[in-house]
Order: structure tokens, then sequence, then C-alpha cells
């Protein structure tokens, strides 16, 4: 029962905010009759809403989430070196962490600037393709990144890695710079910078990112900007070492 509950709530999503009870069967492959009663416990439970002949995600949810979410203490720590990033760097600044074999975005700040940024809260993007990704692979356990080698990746652009070779040339290089540059490997136009996070134990938890434009970008202000957040928000965690030191444990 709890994985159709869980199939039920993923069907809403950025572009489905609302949907009706006919779309929510069509959209989770759910008998009808399994849909609209799951639907009705939900509103009963105050999980789902209604909104007009429409349904929507409840406040219950998100006040459920909150209380417990092992990003919150991140996403608060990480907000304020974030909005000095953005007002530095003057593009998107993202905060993600690794789950199931995806990045999760759990935070971001926008920017009126007209670099295209496919990443939003709570939306996911694959591993090797983007930055966030590939630093937290970098410098996470060695299985995990056999576990990425051994995939079948797709091509986004003809810039995206997908050989098993290359892409672990590109994590030994990712793991001696201690910072991540994808350009143009899941949007053609715009480049994503990325540098890890460490928790008290020095463990790569979560990286801070920019998504800048792929030619003429502020490269190096973006690195050093979010190398200095990045230090910021680690020790707000409470590590107390260097990036390069938390780096060199990692490996």
């Amino acid at each position: 029962m709890a994985h159709r509950i869980i199939r039920v709530i993923e069907a809403f999503d950025g572009e489905h905010r609302s949907l009706s009870a006919a779309e929510l069967a069509r959209r989770t492959g759910l008998p009808s009759s399994t849909a609209y009663r799951i639907v009705e416990e939900l509103l009963a439970e105050s999980v789902l809403e209604r909104d007009g002949q429409l349904l929507r995600l409840g406040t219950r949810l998100w006040e459920l989430v909150s209380r417990s979410s092992k990003v919150l203490g991140l996403r608060e720590a990480a907000l304020p070196f974030m909005e000095d990033v953005q007002a530095v760097v003057g593009h998107h600044t993202v905060l993600g962490i690794i789950e199931k074999n995806e990045v999760l975005y759990i935070e971001r700040i926008g920017s009126n600037e007209s670099t295209i940024n496919i990443t939003k809260v709570a939306g996911r993007l694959p591993i090797h393709a983007t930055s966030t990704g590939l630093v937290l692979t970098a410098l996470g356990p060695a299985e995990d990144q056999e576990l990425l080698l051994r995939r079948r990746l797709k091509r986004y652009t003809d810039t995206t890695t997908t050989d098993p070779d290359e892409l672990r040339r590109e994590l030994a290089e990712v793991r001696r710079m201690g910072y991540s540059v994808m350009a143009g490997t899941i949007v053609q136009e715009s480049t994503g910078v990325a540098v890890p996070i460490f928790n008290a134990d020095g463990k790569a938890i979560a990286a801070l990112s920019v998504v800048i434009p792929r030619l003429g970008g502020p490269l190096q202000t973006s690195i050093t900007a979010l190398q200095t957040a990045a230090r910021g928000v680690s020790r707000a965690l409470g590590w107390d070492g260097t990036l390069r030191d938390a780096v060199r444990r990692s490996l």
C-alpha cells in the first residue's frame, strides 16, 4: 500500500501541480478504483487538498517533512552563504545532494540573468551530467564511483561524458582540483560549477553550485566564491579543517 501512496504523491511535479483524480490514475498507472480510494484517504489526512475540481499536495505533507528532514539543517546553514555567492556571481546558485543515484536539488536562489538553468527545488538530474553529481561522486565512496562507471549513461549533448574510461579520468581530475566544472554537458549554453560541502566527519554530503553562461561566464570568480561559501557552510556543520584537508581525507 505504501508504494501506491508514494506513486500518487510523486505524480505531482513542477508541470503538474494540480491534477484530477482521473489524471492521477493515468499518471500513476493505478486502477481508477484504487486511485480514488487513496485520494480520499489522503484528503482525509490533509496530505492532499482540493483545488476546485482538482487536487494538489497539502500543507500537511510539508509540515510532516519539515519536522525531521535531514536536509533542513543543511539548507538553513547554506542559505546565507548562497546569497553571498549569488550576489558576487550574479547567476543561479544551487544546493544539491545525491539521493538514490540522482542529484536532488534542495535549494536554489534564482537570477534575472538569461543563463538557462533547468535545476529546480525538489528536482532531480543525472549524476554524470551535472557538476554537483560529479564532485560528490569523485569525493565519495569508491564503490559509488564504480557503480556509476558500470551504468549505461545517457548522452544529453555532444559534451556529455558517457565513456567509462573518460569519466574515470574526469573523476580523478575533480578529486585533484577539489571542484567540478561541467561545460554544456546537459544544456549546451550553460556551465555548471560545483564545490563540496563537508560535515563534521569530513564527509562530502552536499555541493554548492552555480550555473553560468558557457561563453564569457565568470568562471574563476565563481570557483572562488563557491569555495569561500562552502568553507563557511562546512564550518557551520562542524568541519573545522580546510576544504583541502577534507578532499585529502576522501582520497
